[in-house]
């Protein structure tokens, strides 16, 4: 055999084996993912490591809100909806089933050159503060936050645009109803939407999920940010276990009751009645296997006996 025909051999042998452990597409079954910018990271990191065991299976994730991941479920163009809220009882009379798969909080943001930085990481705001900022409108200046009537610099209120889990828990955290209550302020959407708009803005204020306001590798906030602390027992003063100067302490902070529920909550996965065949083992591995990888990617654990009840709601 001359060198010529040796080396197409070779070449269709490797071409061979190529294609020996590749998957055509058109023999792969498709669940499709949409919704929550909360549990968008979470759910990536879970399909690489699903489709990576199981190369017939493909998953197709996008973000774009909860409500969206809500409406999408509901109308069967996903398999899957991401949904960062409870489920309201019209959407379980239209076929909504949701099953609980991690949990996570907003968090309040304001940008790092804020003119009265320091004293808002020393005695945070209060609740009703918020309250103040982003419901009533009685509280306009930074000044005002701090109890520094000569400091008159305008609070630059953002809020979300999209129908959003973020945006709702925010809204409930501070008394009302719903997002729509969060009628002050600019609305952008998207927490990377909200998050840029507060970077840029020396004295703008939001409110983003734990995996935006935190940057994954250095674990402090996203540059140009600060997230500014909650003074939850209204004693004036942030206390240590009230400081949410990283990711960890945020973390623990929610974990261990601290950080109050809402705006902590719940991520669910949604379908439009129980799920089945291939999108049903996906949420079972996600419910087992798939729980190795919540603290990796920087959430918080259902607790055992969480855990235990969503996999007993399974078919």
């Amino acid at each position: 055999m001359n060198k010529q025909k040796q080396f197409l051999l070779a070449v269709l042998i490797v071409i061979s084996m190529l294609t020996g452990c590749t998957q055509p597409a058109e023999q792969q079954e498709t669940i499709s993912v949409s919704g929550a910018f909360a549990l968008y990271p979470l759910m990536v990191r879970w399909a690489e490591v699903y489709q990576e065991a199981n190369p017939d299976i493909r998953i197709d994730v996008s973000a774009g809100g909860a409500g969206k991941g809500m409406a999408d479920a509901l109308a069967e163009v996903v398999n899957i909806g991401m949904v960062s809220r409870e489920i309201k009882p019209e959407e379980a009379e239209q076929g909504a089933y949701a099953i609980a798969v991690a949990k996570d909080a907003v968090f309040p943001v304001a940008n790092a050159q804020n003119p009265v930085l320091d004293d808002l990481l020393e005695t945070g705001i209060t609740r009703e503060t918020f309250g103040a900022i982003y419901l009533t409108g009685e509280i306009t200046t930074w000044g005002e936050v701090v109890g520094k009537p000569e400091q008159t610099d305008s609070i630059n209120v953002y809020t979300r645009s999209d129908a959003c889990g973020a945006a709702d828990m925010w809204a409930k955290f501070l008394g009302a109803e719903a997002q729509e209550d969060l009628d002050r302020g600019i609305g952008v959407s998207g927490d990377p939407g909200e998050l840029e708009a507060v970077v840029k803005d020396p004295l703008g204020t939001g409110y983003n999920n734990l995996n935006y306001a935190f940057d994954a590798a250095t674990g402090k906030p996203v540059d140009g940010v600060v997230v500014i602390p909650v003074d939850v027992d209204g004693n004036g003063q942030i206390d240590e276990v009230e400081r949410l100067d990283t990711k960890d302490m945020a973390i623990q902070a929610v974990a261990g009751g601290v950080y109050p529920s809402p705006p902590a909550r719940l991520l669910y996965l949604v379908a439009k009645g129980q799920p089945s065949g291939a999108t049903l083992d996906f949420v079972r591995w996600i419910l087992n296997e798939g729980q190795d990888f919540v603290s990796e990617v920087g959430y918080i654990q259902l607790t055992p006996e969480q855990l235990t009840e969503e996999q007993a709601r399974l078919p």
